[in-house]
């Protein structure tokens, strides 16, 4: 008795060349799922920092720009000063004004938003902004800064954790399902 088991490479020729074009069609692949998971993850950033800065969602979608770079890569930078904190929900009271920077609310003594005696006080026009006096006199005034820089708490906490771990989980997946569309013709 007599076996004998055949393998004809004609019957694989098909898979080489869907590697060739695996191989032609990965770089673009690869930048797709960079770029789809970059903006997840901008997303999953704006929505930690939210919670972490205390500032409302539109200043921090204004903030942080999510942006292809080179070929293959994705960047999110922020750019900004220490932010004035009439943006942290600043209200004012008797005792000064009311604001919640870090998400921490607290009472900024002797500072003001309007002018004016309690209980009459009348809006200053000048933006909402939480003033100071420097002296004893009227004038001159500063206005109050809440000590937050956006690009500094973008690189900690909760935002930079948010930041490795969408990268950590949700690139490999989506680098898998790029590579496995090419493999099955879909690409």
């Amino acid at each position: 008795m007599e076996s004998m088991l055949e393998i004809d490479a004609s019957q694989v020729d098909h898979l080489a060349e869907l590697f060739k074009l695996a191989e032609q069609k990965a770089p673009a692949a690869i930048g797709r799922a960079v770029r789809r998971v970059g903006a997840t993850t901008k997303t999953r950033m704006v929505r930690a920092l939210t919670k972490q800065t205390g500032l409302k969602r539109d200043v921090i979608n204004r903030a942080l720009k999510g942006a292809p770079v080179g070929g293959l890569g994705y960047g999110i930078r922020s750019r900004g000063g220490n932010v004035s904190l009439k943006y942290f929900g600043a209200r004012e009271t008797r005792k000064g004004v009311s604001a919640a920077p870090w998400n921490h609310r607290r009472v900024f003594t002797g500072t003001f938003i309007k002018g004016g005696r309690f209980p009459n006080r009348v809006g200053l026009n000048l933006g909402g902004q939480v003033f100071m006096r420097t002296g004893s006199r009227r004038t001159p005034i500063v206005k109050l800064k809440s000590g937050l820089f956006i690009p500094k708490e973008m690189v900690s906490g909760a935002t930079a954790s948010e930041f490795l771990l969408a990268v950590k989980t949700l690139l490999p997946a989506r680098l898998q399902h790029e590579i496995e569309a090419i493999l099955k013709g879909h690409a």
